[in-house]
């Protein structure tokens, strides 16, 4: 079956949702958009006639609706209608995550699906913009922020990290419903999984919210917030052990190399030589935690490691000049202090090029 012509059902899950529900099925509808699949994440009974409709609305077109309760998560509510799709559509070519509160209209959801069916091998994203007067704080001061931070810490850089509007192809699909997450810091992972992995296509699209006041949104700018971070910070941390680790090592042989070389070295570059080698013992180290541990690579070991030692001849030379300049600048203080300093300006920009160029895997491509 062509590509083109294959299945893309339409996920939504949805939490205490209105009518704005209905009315986006109603235009589905009229569209001929579908099948559609419908989670009611664990909302009340005071919403069963509005899931009773939307269940209505969707059979005609082979949707599916399902419910449980309690809540868990708009994370669990994906997994729960990915399991659905694998296990019952092996034909589709992948799938369209929308929210139910009216954010997406059947065009965009449309565009998705078109953009889905010409890079079957994509994460597609449904991109806002959030420089309106008419978007809520709360969406705009989180994504804004998000972006930001996710762009340092995973090396990918995308528009709408918070979008739930987005074109899955079927196998990294499959391979999302074992991905950690319940809520809404689901979908940040979801893209920390795509990254390196499968290419990421965004799609510009409407930015719809009814007014300020009365725009409904789930999203805890706090507690969603701290979770996504919670995220982000951990890869981080991972980053800063290994690196710390690395670091300690290093001074250590440092310190020691510049103790033992006294009198077989020449004076003015016993600095220089302790560096190397001190360096040499500390990179393979430090490579050996980064491959398989902060960045779980998936490059080739051997490209990653010709990449990683000329970064790390590059940033031992930097090292080691910018020390011995610096300490016969100012030679009242310890060329050990000179060298913290010095190290960890270019340990931040380390983890950048590592992230996107050293440890960065080929786009895996689907079947």
């Amino acid at each position: 079956m062509d590509d083109m012509t294959k299945t893309v059902p339409i996920v939504i899950p949805s939490y205490e949702p209105d009518e704005r529900l209905i009315t986006l099925l109603e235009d589905l509808n009229k569209a001929g958009i579908g099948p559609v699949i419908i989670v009611n994440d664990g909302s009340g009974p005071e919403y069963d006639e509005i899931f009773e409709k939307a269940a209505g609305l969707i059979e005609a077109g082979g949707g599916e609706f399902i419910s449980y309760r309690p809540n868990r998560g708009k994370g669990r509510a994906l997994k729960t209608a990915f399991e659905y799709i694998a296990g019952n559509m092996p034909d589709a070519l992948g799938c369209v995550t929308a929210d139910s509160d009216g954010q997406h209209t059947p065009e965009c959801i449309a565009s998705i699906i078109k953009t889905l069916k010409e890079n079957p091998e994509s994460l597609i994203l449904g991109v806002r913009k959030f420089d309106g007067e008419d978007i809520p704080w709360k969406s705009r001061f989180g994504n804004n922020l998000t972006i930001k931070v996710f762009a340092y810490v995973s090396g990918v850089k995308v528009s709408d990290t918070q979008t739930g509007l987005r074109g899955i192809p079927f196998v990294f699909m499959k391979e999302l419903i074992d991905c950690k997450g319940e809520r809404f810091e689901y979908e940040t992972r979801m893209l920390l999984e795509c990254a390196g992995r499968y290419k990421i296509t965004e799609v510009p699209i409407k930015t719809v919210y009814d007014s300020k006041e009365n725009h409904q949104t789930h999203f805890d700018p706090f507690k969603d917030s701290i979770r996504i971070y919670k995220i982000l910070g951990v890869k981080f941390v991972k980053y800063m052990f290994a690196s710390l680790s690395s670091f300690v090592i290093d001074i250590l042989l440092f310190t020691l190399f510049c103790y033992i070389l006294k009198g077989i070295v020449p004076e003015g570059y016993i600095i220089q030589v302790a560096t190397i080698l001190a360096r040499l013992v500390s990179a393979t180290y430090n490579y050996i935690i980064n491959y398989s541990l902060v960045f779980k690579s998936r490059a080739g070991k051997g490209t990653a490691l010709i990449k990683y030692a000329a970064l790390a001849f590059v940033q031992m030379q930097a090292s080691a000049w910018s020390v011995a300049g610096l300490a016969r600048l100012l030679p009242m203080i310890p060329s050990a202090i000179i060298k913290c300093i010095v190290d960890t300006l270019l340990f931040i920009l380390s983890y950048t090029i590592q992230q996107r160029f050293v440890f960065a895997g080929k786009k895996k491509r689907t079947e």
